[in-house]
């Protein structure tokens, strides 16, 4: 894991700024450095490593192929790498490999095969820079779901580009200008949805995609569009109905095959993802996709694994009684740490700089502590996320499974006006358990938590459309013009892809907008920049090629069964763990934000939300947000969630913007 940085200058190389752009970076890659320039095309790629595979001088970068024509500034792991390199060989090709790293494995499969080939070979997570000395072209590529981070743009004369925005800051001719797009988009879903990033000319490159910039691009400053090398399998195909009769319900041979089709990919995809040259453990939630992760890992172990969970003080939060009891059961070396109000405060100044965009998912901060509880022991961590996109565990999919069939046949207007109704509903002013049997489907459990259950439901009752569906759960504040003194609209690309038809159901449909947008724009921004702050590389089983690709074959009964997400997990689970350890409700890597926001976060949170520092900024418009956090502070709703999106947009432009 590494990161990588570099800019393309008309007007010639700038001294010691490749340098700069690197050591923003060092966190990413504290073992070495390194630095290659071109003086003739004003070309500068650096890098900052940190060492995986080959521990050696043999991977340092960047790296310059045997022939001289390609440079690289990779990061990443390509799992299958030894596999490429057997390609390699296997065609005919005398490499005269110098060491055994898997950049060294990418770029001599580029220089043999090509780019395109060599991006479609590869499994693994990445995001690199080649130069072709040749052609005098730069190509700028990314993993197939968006695991590692890569940001690019014109700024005046230079073409930027690195692993994080700091890089790119770093460099003297960088504007940080706020895009108001983008600040929309981020008020709507608590990130900023690629492939834009919060500033004007500046894009993330799409996942699965690659760039080119020939040498015309460069004299003219010219935008090239990015390529699509990989599209999730959803995009790709849909279910062959002739293949149905493979996948049997009744509990037969069949389906028992099946999962132990899917039980051997997951499991050959946790082995490809343990290979390395240093310590390796993994996060224990104590939740089924931690878990199933955990136990192959264990399996295919001679010595106990390391695993770490988190815990909280407070009572409802606190799930690191079930990691541990997992834990304790597949024999794992546990390590766990518990979290008050008074660790949070202090890892929240870190945390604008920690992810350079404003970024509110809350779980940020428990994921940045456990990932600094793991760094003291391993190198390396495999995470459990990506199993819900893939196997279908969000509520939203059981939702859109359950009732969304029924619900669009009642007109909208009629929809509508029950959706006003229920929105005019204060909890707060009504007998609670009179309230909890209503709104019992949502699972309320508190009065501010109806409120805002209330609040969701109104809001989905009104839809006219599953695009309108999916667009009203994912979003945090639904009408940013609202708050936004800009007035501007995010980029809606809901429903930018027009090939739902009749064999995509609405849950496959939502997990597919979910792999294109929330998973790399809010989960894997999150772990990926959590864990790079202190060094740790994070590995995802759940996004190996071949599991996508298992689980796109499988029908929704696999996924979603008798009111069951992830059906098919629970089933393989069970073999490895005991059934009465797993059943419980779904609940996430929630910290008990709204308490303290009520309490010992008060202070902080009312400087930022003050009405002198709100009208001052000119960003927002100050009555709504005064309103809410009011609201919040009453306890007659949960507002957290909506009110940490201005938290973290005001702490990150308070820590990038006014210094």
């Amino acid at each position: 894991m590494c990161g990588i940085a570099g800019y393309l200058s008309l007007s010639g190389l700038h001294d010691g700024v490749g340098t700069l752009m690197a050591d923003a970076l060092l966190h990413r890659g504290p073992d070495s450095g390194g630095l290659w320039e071109c003086a003739e095309t004003g070309v500068c790629f650096s890098h900052r490593r940190l060492s995986i595979i080959d521990l050696s001088e043999a991977g340092h970068q960047p790296m310059v192929s045997a022939s001289g024509r390609y440079v690289i500034a990779y990061n990443g792991e390509i799992y299958n790498h030894e596999t490429v390199r057997e390609s390699i060989v296997e065609s005919g090709h005398s490499a005269g490999f110098r060491g055994h790293s898997d950049t060294e494995s990418l770029l001599v499969s580029i220089e043999i095969f090509g780019l395109e080939k060599s991006l479609a070979m590869a499994s693994g997570m990445f995001a690199f820079a080649l130069w072709d000395r040749h052609e005098k072209a730069l190509y700028l590529a990314r993993d197939r779901l968006g695991e590692k981070p890569l940001y690019y743009g014109w700024q005046g004369k230079c073409f930027l580009f690195g692993s994080e925005l700091k890089a790119l800051q770093a460099h003297p001719v960088f504007s940080a200008e706020i895009d108001p797009v983008s600040m929309a988009a981020y008020c709507r879903y608590r990130y900023v949805p690629e492939p834009r990033s919060i500033f004007r000319d500046i894009a993330k490159l799409t996942p699965g995609c690659f760039l080119k910039l020939s040498l015309d691009d460069i004299q003219s400053r010219g935008k090239s569009d990015a390529i699509r090398y990989y599209a999730v399998p959803e995009l790709a195909t849909y279910l062959d109905k002739s293949q149905s009769t493979r996948f049997a319900s009744d509990g037969s041979e069949n389906e028992s095959m099946v999962l132990d089709n899917i039980e051997d990919t997951l499991e050959q995809a946790v082995q490809r993802q343990l290979v390395a040259d240093v310590p390796v453990g993994a996060f224990l939630s104590g939740g089924i996709d931690s878990s199933i992760i955990v136990a192959m890992m264990q399996k295919n172990s001679t010595i106990p694994v390391n695993t770490f969970s988190i815990g909280f003080e407070e009572a409802g939060f606190d799930e690191s009684v079930y990691a541990r009891q997992v834990a304790q059961h597949l024999k794992t070396s546990h390590n766990e740490i518990r979290v008050s109000a008074g660790d949070a405060r202090e890892v929240i100044p870190s945390l604008p700089k920690m992810f350079d965009e404003p970024f509110a998912d809350s779980s940020q901060i428990p994921t940045f502590l456990v990932a600094k509880l793991a760094r003291e022991q391993v190198t390396v961590s495999v995470s459990g996320d990506g199993g819900d996109e893939v196997f279908g565990g969000y509520n939203r999919y059981l939702y859109a499974a359950r009732s969304w069939s029924t619900i669009q046949k009642v007109p909208v207007p009629l929809r509508r006006l029950t959706a006003s109704g229920v929105s005019l509903m204060q909890p707060e002013r009504l007998d609670s358990q009179a309230m909890r049997k209503f709104i019992g489907f949502l699972g309320g459990q508190s009065i501010p938590m109806m409120g805002a259950k209330l609040r969701k439901a109104s809001r989905a009752l009104g839809c006219a459309s599953l695009d309108e569906l999916y667009r009203s759960i994912c979003s945090e504040w639904p009408d940013p013009p609202a708050i936004l003194k800009t007035g501007h609209e995010p980029e809606d690309w809901v429903g930018q892809y027009p090939f739902r038809n009749k064999d995509m159901s609405a849950m496959r449909w939502m997990m597919m907008q979910d792999k294109l947008s929330y998973l790399p724009g809010d989960i894997l921004t999150k772990v990926d920049r959590a864990a790079m702050a202190v060094s740790l590389e994070t590995r995802v089983p759940f996004l190996d090629p071949a599991v996508l690709s298992m689980a796109a074959q499988l029908p929704d009964h696999f996924l979603m069964r008798d009111g069951v997400s992830k059906w098919c997990l629970h089933q393989i689970l069970h073999r490895h763990v005991p059934k009465s350890l797993m059943e419980r409700p779904k609940a996430g890597f929630a910290l008990p934000l709204g308490q303290w926001l009520r309490g010992p976060l008060r202070e902080w949170a009312e400087d930022l939300l003050s009405e002198k520092r709100l009208d001052a900024d000119q960003i927002f418009q100050t009555q709504p947000i005064r309103a809410s956090w009011k609201r919040h502070l009453a306890g007659k709703e949960d507002l957290d969630s909506r009110l940490w999106t201005i938290l973290m947009f005001q702490s990150w432009k308070q820590a990038n913007l006014e210094q």
